[in-house]
C-alpha cells in the first residue's frame, strides 16, 4: 500500500520541519493572531510548539520574520504577509490521515492477493491510497487564508525552489476495490484548523 501526502490531527507543525499542509496553517494562524494583536494566543502557540514564547514581543517578531511571517507595525497594530517558497504552481494531493487508516483496514479485511495480482507473475500488486485529486500550493494557501480569516497578503518567493511539479496518485485500483475517500480538502483544512486551535 502506497499513500499520498497525509494530513490530520497530531501532524507536525514545526516551522522548520513540518509538511506541506501544516506549515502554512501555523504560519497563517500566527499572522492572523498578529493582525488581531492577540499576544496571549501567539505565546500559547509558541510555547505549545516551542519557539520561545516567553521572549519579549520584539524578539518573537524577529523569530516569526525568520519563518516568513512578515510584520509591519503601525502604532499598536500589525499588518502581515506570509511568505511561501516557490511560485505556488506545484500540484499536490492530500488525504486525511484517518482515511488512510480506514483504507488500510478495508484492504486488509476485504482484499485478497488474487484481487490485485495479474496471472502467475507477482508484480504491480501495490495499491495507491489517495484521493486522485490535486490542488496547487497557491490554491491551498488561499484556502487556508479563507478558512482562518487571515486578512493579510500571501507572497510567493520565486527565488526559492518549487520542488516536483506534480505528485498525483492513480487510485483506479483502490476505487475498483470499492474504497473511496470522503473528506475533501476544503473540509479537511477546516477540521485541521479547528483541531489546531483547540490545542
Amino acid at each position: 500500500m502506497l499513500p499520498t501526502n497525509l494530513y490530520g490531527p497530531n501532524d507536525n507543525f514545526d516551522l522548520e520541519r513540518s509538511h506541506v499542509l501544516p506549515a502554512p496553517i501555523r504560519k497563517i494562524h500566527l499572522g492572523k493572531c498578529l493582525e488581531e494583536n492577540d499576544w496571549p494566543a501567539i505565546k500559547t502557540d509558541l510555547n505549545n510548539r516551542p519557539i520561545d514564547g516567553f521572549a519579549p514581543e520584539e524578539v518573537i517578531l524577529d523569530i516569526l520574520q525568520r519563518y516568513g511571517i512578515r510584520v509591519i507595525r503601525t502604532n499598536s497594530s500589525y499588518s502581515c504577509s506570509i511568505e511561501n517558497w516557490g511560485s505556488g504552481a506545484p500540484m499536490r494531493e492530500f488525504l486525511w490521515s484517518e482515511e488512510m487508516a480506514d483504507a488500510c483496514v478495508f484492504i486488509m479485511e476485504r482484499v485478497n492477493f488474487s484481487d490485485v495480482a495479474h496471472g502467475p507473475e507477482v508484480r504491480n500488486t501495490h495499491i495507491n491510497i489517495g484521493t486522485g485529486k490535486e490542488i496547487s500550493i497557491k490554491e491551498l494557501a488561499e484556502l487556508i487564508v479563507k478558512t482562518t480569516g487571515f486578512k493579510g497578503a500571501l507572497v510567493f518567493n520565486t527565488s526559492k525552489p518549487d520542488g516536483t511539479m506534480r505528485k498525483l496518485t492513480d487510485v483506479t485500483k483502490l476505487n475498483t476495490l470499492r474504497w473511496h475517500h470522503n473528506i475533501e480538502i476544503e473540509e479537511g483544512v477546516e477540521r485541521m484548523y479547528k483541531w489546531y486551535t483547540r490545542k
